[in-house]
């Protein structure tokens, strides 16, 4: 029996990028009460991000993400929630405003080709 590859046409505005990054969470629970959690990016793209928490959160809650980094904030939306085998919850978030650049980082648009070297110039070592 063969493998089969299918190509398909990226659906996201940037592509998504592996990267971890320290974020704070701030938000409210369901009763109201505020929290404030350190959590980790799993990946990101301009437009949100995948982060790795202890703590479950809802899909749709309103959030406000700070990047550690650069002590830059933005409001965000939970689009998806899951837990995973490790016991760690991964959220997926979107931000609200989507013209700021809370990364600071310049993201590859989808269908671009991956820069490559002439076959040429290979560096001796």
């Amino acid at each position: 029996m063969s493998v089969l590859h299918f190509r398909y046409r990226e659906r996201r505005r940037t592509l998504r990028v592996t990267m971890t990054l320290p974020v704070i969470v701030h938000g409210a629970n369901e009763q109201g009460e505020k929290f404030c959690l350190r959590c980790t990016t799993r990946s990101i793209n301009q437009q949100g991000g995948q982060l790795v928490m202890d703590e479950p959160l809802i899909p749709g809650q309103d959030l406000l993400l700070v990047n550690e980094n650069t002590n830059r904030s933005i409001e965000a939306r939970v689009v998806y929630a899951k837990k995973e085998r490790d016991g760690h919850f991964y959220v997926g978030v979107e931000f609200t405003n989507t013209d700021s650049n809370f990364w600071k980082m310049t993201f590859p648009v989808p269908g671009a080709r991956p820069l490559r070297r002439p076959l040429g110039s290979k560096a001796m070592a």
